[in-house]
């Protein structure tokens, strides 16, 4: 078996965290290489500590290796320290598991969860010798492909993808190595590159770049469309239906280092139909499934005895309204091995669900920072993009926490939604004030409130997909408003001390905006800045914000057309050939309501919207009684389509290390 370990090894002395590096985790694999077999390189095109606890690609890693015909292995984006000595000395990209090298593997297939680490695509599939144009390649180079929610609109990076999966990965995964086994049988011959790709077009899900032609007239985008007949006109994303059927990961990789979330997670449900008009994950995870109680307990008290964890934490986009919350955090509590103190983490807490009841269980473990998110200062502005809480509620379940002994939050809030006023921005502060104030009731002066500040960026597939951008410069001046409210000589002087204000660089705000909702006319762009040095965009110390100005002008590329104006009715958006299983005058609709100030509640207390997600999966639409129930949801996963509350704070939302503090 090939591996650059021996030349590896001698390079982790040299590097700042050589952990990264060198696999074993508790739960890691080391298939065995068949050339009768579909090698797949897993790929998080990040640092190790953000890539290791991504549950998409964990669950694909397992499902892969338990096939007699594929096998998996792990790679992330490795730091610059270690790239530099990798380069001077002619080694590849690895995998992590056995160290093989990346161009060995049949697939490399990226996870994309946040736009700004295209650059480090570009940079992993040039560090594995591969050609980073899909067009460069032949027979014998890896197909790279890419999943994840950024997959939704891949255009940007049209010209370096193979393939791109939309949706649920768990099945279509499996169907994808059938149709590269079959090439690899055939001997993947001379011009054989061209016929896999149309055969991966045929199947449900798979959208292939190089099959479809862009047109334009000026700076209009036209059309895309196929040019082959084996290439469909729409791309519907694919969606496991039964979430009992996939009970992964059994065995969930456990770090020997550092990393983000450290800790057992359980998905409990996936998609959400509360309709917050700003997120896209609640968009285009849509229907909602939820895992059975029984196998969530299962998983857990597994997942806890295995992995030696005493924290456990819930998933979903609002995991207090999975039915009987309570009684599934009071049993993971109680059924800690050993009489171990376990702690429950709900990373999606919708505020009017978080109860004294749940507060209650969850602090009978060591507690931990609770993260509620608003989302906007004002109900006005909460009207405006549909997370229908009130400060009363807000209010009462920061009480709730207190009361039960913690003694920090973080709130975290958006900034540049449509139609926002300076005096929304400032009932951002409002707000945080007030919560320390209610803390310090419960515990004099040792309360406090984190405030994060994030910059809106308009997502595809949400009825603010057609909003104009605020502009870096409007952006730094509404974080400058708040800045000042939360000075110490004004307002209320002693409730601004408990109060942290945080927020996420602008400047990275408007590339990732760039990237949201770009075309293929980006991917020069991309790639000029990844050739200038630009990596690991996510992070402070690496953003380069001036190298993203200089690409656009260099490639005639306007920030006005592509980020700061509001697109029209009748605009072909670069995602229209792809589809979230929404319909498109839902969303448009639902932004027409938005600039009316008009609230929409969750369809599960409503008669059915028409938005299109439900059709097809034999989910039939229950219409409960007239108001949600006290204290939260009931029912089962069948009646329990919309989730019957606010989503909270996003599941996979992940540190944003571009932030300043005040």
């Amino acid at each position: 078996m090939t591996t650059i370990w021996p030349e590896l090894e001698l390079l982790l002395a040299k590097v700042q965290k050589p952990a990264r590096y060198i696999g074993l985790e508790d739960g890691s694999q080391r298939p065995h290489h068949d050339q009768r077999q579909v090698g797949w390189l897993l790929v998080y095109p990040d640092a190790y500590e953000i890539g290791l606890p991504n549950q998409g690609l964990q669950i694909l890693y397992e499902i892969l290796n338990e096939r007699d015909d594929a096998l998996a292995e792990r790679a992330y984006a490795p730091w610059t320290d270690l790239e530099s000595l990798l380069r001077a000395r002619r080694l590849p990209l690895f995998s992590l598991d056995t160290h093989r090298p990346a161009a060995e593997f049949d697939v490399i297939a990226f996870n994309l969860s946040a736009e700004l680490v295209y650059t480090n695509v570009l940079n992993c599939i040039d560090l594995a010798g591969v050609p980073v144009r899909s067009a460069e390649r032949r027979p014998e180079h890896p197909l790279i492909g890419a999943g994840g929610h950024c997959t939704y609109n891949p255009e940007p990076l049209a010209d370096f993808l193979d393939f791109v999966v939309l949706g649920d990965g768990e099945e279509v995964v499996s169907e994808i190595t059938e149709v590269i086994r079959d090439w690899k049988a055939g001997g993947r011959t001379e011009g054989s590159r061209q016929h896999v790709l149309r055969a991966l077009a045929r199947i449900p899900g798979v959208y292939v770049p190089s099959l479809y032609e862009a047109t334009y007239d000026g700076t209009a985008l036209v059309a895309v469309e196929p040019t082959v007949s084996d290439a469909p006109a729409l791309i519907d994303k694919r969606t496991v239906a039964d979430l009992a059927d996939w009970p992964y990961p059994r065995r969930q990789l456990v770090p020997l280092t550092e990393v983000v979330h450290d800790r057992l997670n359980v998905e409990v449900f996936r998609g959400c139909t509360r309709g917050c008009r700003f997120c896209q994950a609640g968009m285009i995870t849509r229907p909602v499934r939820e895992r059975p109680a029984e196998q969530v307990r299962h998983m857990v008290s597994e997942g806890i005895r295995r992995t030696g964890y005493d924290e456990v934490a819930l998933t979903s986009l609002s995991s207090a309204d999975f039915s009987g919350i309570e009684k599934v955090v009071a049993g993971t509590i109680a059924d800690a091995p050993n009489g171990n103190a376990v702690t429950v983490s709900l990373p999606s807490l919708r505020v009017d669900a978080f109860t004294v009841g749940i507060a209650a269980e969850i602090q009978k473990a060591r507690r931990t920072g609770l993260t509620f998110a608003p989302e906007a200062g004002t109900w006005r502005m909460r009207q405006v993009i549909n997370k229908l809480i009130r400060e009363e509620d807000l209010y009462a379940a920061v009480e709730s926490a207190y009361s039960q002994g913690w003694r920090r939050m973080k709130l975290y809030f958006l900034t540049g939604l449509p139609t926002e006023t300076d005096d929304d921005t400032l009932g951002i502060a409002e707000l945080g004030r007030n919560c320390v104030e209610i803390g310090r009731r419960y515990h004099k002066g040792n309360a406090s409130v984190t405030v994060s500040v994030g910059g809106f960026v308009p997502k595809p597939f949400t009825p603010f997909q057609w909003f104009g951008q605020n502009t870096v410069a409007e952006l730094q001046r509404k974080i400058g408003l708040l800045r000042d409210d939360l000075g110490r000589g004004k307002g209320r002087p002693s409730a601004n001390r408990g109060v942290q204000l945080k927020w996420h660089d602008p400047k990275a705000t408007f590339v990732e905006g760039l990237m949201s909702r770009g075309d293929r006319r980006l991917g020069p762009v991309i790639e000029q800045v990844w050739r200038e040095g630009g990596v690991f965009q996510e992070w402070s110390e690496l953003f380069a914000h001036d190298l993203w100005v200089k690409a656009m002008a260099d490639h005639g590329v306007s920030i006005d057309w592509y980020v700061y104006r509001h697109r029209t009715e009748g605009e072909v958006l670069p995602w229209d050939h792809l589809s979230a299983g929404l319909h498109k005058d839902f969303l448009w609709h639902d932004w027409r309501d938005a600039l009316a100030e008009v609230g929409l509640p969750d369809c599960r207390w409503t008669p059915c919207y028409d938005c299109g997600a439900c059709t097809g999966y034999g989910i039939e639409h229950i219409v409960a009684s007239a108001t949600p129930p006290a204290g939260g949801s009931q029912g089962t996963g069948q009646d329990l389509l919309g989730g019957g509350a606010v989503p909270v704070t996003l599941l996979g939302r992940k540190p944003e290390p571009v932030v300043a503090a005040s």
